[in-house]
């Protein structure tokens, strides 16, 4: 938890550590974090930075990924990931939240939030999942605007170009886009939903910065693992919904029984514990942080907090 760490790192520091770790021998793995409970897990079991996907959050939200949520919504979701987990966290900002001005405030408002990088791509509004057919594109020289003006706003925010254009234009207009962006200031660039080995390498081959790749599931993309990626060049890869969807099954599961059975006694076995749900959530440093501010007031003190229900 962040808020007890020894030190909390500002966004230039995050967004430093994020370029830091793009310069190892293996891709980064960001694996995509819903909410801060997700965040803190990821955290405890190693990953060294988390990605906030527009799909993921507007799915917890009972919504389409139909750039249906706004900036200040996204928004407060990255304060929860980054300070729950104090890692860097890339966030996904769909188009930008509009024009090149709504871009501009977006990057500052992220910057103060201290999140490290942010994700813009080229598709108009509303947008569509990047995996779905029936997506339409701004042009080229209004998404390198977006890209300016963002590092104009943030210029040590690291921010990620994507564009959705194979699958509208073809590969070979996809990589003047991915130029074009990169000449307007872009640190990487993110070639959405493409089909092959072969695609991902003409990428690489074209550009001399670092790319994402979108591992995603029942997409475009063949099931590829991080060391494909490394073998193609990739210094990125996201696994954007993959805790989301099992989670949503996980919901599904426990709702079922109950209904069916009354009792989820035959569930106990697959759930975090009492203790390993208040050991993550660092619950003890609370309880003494809130003893002692009561003691230095004078305050008196309460045993037994912290029951459920």
């Amino acid at each position: 938890m962040a808020w007890f760490a020894e030190e909390v790192l500002s966004q230039e520091a995050l967004a430093e550590r994020l370029r830091a770790l793009l310069q190892g021998e293996k891709p980064l793995v960001l694996p995509g974090a819903p909410d801060g409970l997700a965040a803190l897990i990821a955290k405890r079991l190693g990953f060294q930075a988390l990605y906030l996907s527009g799909a993921a959050y507007t799915a917890s939200r009972a919504l389409p990924d139909l750039g249906l949520v706004t900036l200040n919504e996204v928004l407060e979701r990255a304060k929860d990931l980054v300070r729950a987990s104090g890692l860097p966290l890339l966030v996904d900002a769909d188009t930008g939240f509009g024009g090149v001005l709504n871009a501009f405030r977006a990057a500052r408002e992220f910057y103060e939030a201290r999140v490290a990088a942010i994700q813009v791509e080229d598709q108009v509004l509303p947008k569509r999942c990047g995996h779905l057919e029936g997506k339409a594109l701004v042009e080229p020289e209004e998404m390198a605007a977006k890209v300016q003006a963002i590092k104009r706003a943030a210029p040590s925010l690291f921010v990620v170009a994507r564009t959705d254009a194979y699958a509208v234009e073809g590969l070979e207009r996809a990589i003047a886009r991915a130029k074009l962006y990169a000449e307007a200031g872009a640190d990487a660039i993110f070639p959405e939903a493409l089909p092959t080995e072969e695609a991902f390498l003409a990428f690489r081959r074209a550009l001399d910065l670092p790319l994402l790749a979108n591992m995603t599931e029942f997409g475009k993309t063949p099931y590829l693992k991080v060391e494909d990626f490394a073998r193609l060049g990739y210094q990125m890869v996201i696994f954007p919904v993959t805790a989301l969807r099992l989670a949503a099954k996980a919901y599904e599961r426990a709702y079922r029984v109950l209904l069916e059975e009354g009792t989820q006694v035959g569930l106990l076995s697959e759930m975090q514990t009492r203790a390993e749900l208040y050991n993550l959530l660092n619950y003890e440093a609370y309880e003494a942080l809130d003893r002692d501010l009561a003691r230095s007031l004078g305050l008196p003190q309460e045993e037994g907090q912290g029951e459920e229900g």
